[in-house]
């Protein structure tokens, strides 16, 4: 399970449906936006240990300015997107593949308890819609980026 994680200072998500355009389905404030990529060996257990690792990420900033708090000190919040491509392969051609990917039930079993799990350690979660065509418009604070994976239930 891979995971680009974004520290925002807001961040929404827009559901684009044919003829009638976008709506916004999901907003924030300061907080986290998270893409979320699900690999097809992925199990309950990256999922678990994937959201526990991004919840404490000690990656906002205190009254000193140092990335020194997780996002629950902050009363911060998470956006969770899903997005398959983050396991694209891009090595050969020029079409990447996405047979690394879960397939879609899969997927989105593991997204939905991905973003529980964050919730059970009081992380509000404001959620993307899994499988549609979204925009997403962030405003990036730092800016601060990561890339977090769990495989065989660790992180890497």
């Amino acid at each position: 399970m891979r995971a680009v994680v974004q520290r925002v200072s807001q961040a929404c998500v827009r559901v684009v449906e044919e003829g009638q355009g976008a709506r916004e389905v999901a907003s924030i404030g300061r907080g986290f936006l998270v893409l979320l990529g699900v690999h097809s060996a992925d199990t309950e257990r990256e999922a678990r240990v994937l959201a526990e690792k991004i919840a404490g990420l000690r990656v906002m900033e205190d009254a000193d300015g140092k990335m020194n708090l997780a996002l629950a000190d902050v009363g911060g919040s998470v956006l969770l997107i899903s997005n398959f491509t983050l396991y694209g392969d891009c090595r050969k051609g020029r079409r990447p593949s996405f047979s690394a990917a879960a397939p879609p039930i899969q997927a989105e079993r593991l997204y939905r308890l991905f973003g529980e799990a964050l919730a059970a350690q009081n992380i509000p979660v404001a959620w993307g819609i899994f499988g549609a065509h979204m925009e997403v418009e962030l405003v990036n604070d730092g800016p601060v980026t990561f890339v977090v994976e769990a495989l065989n239930g660790d992180i890497v």
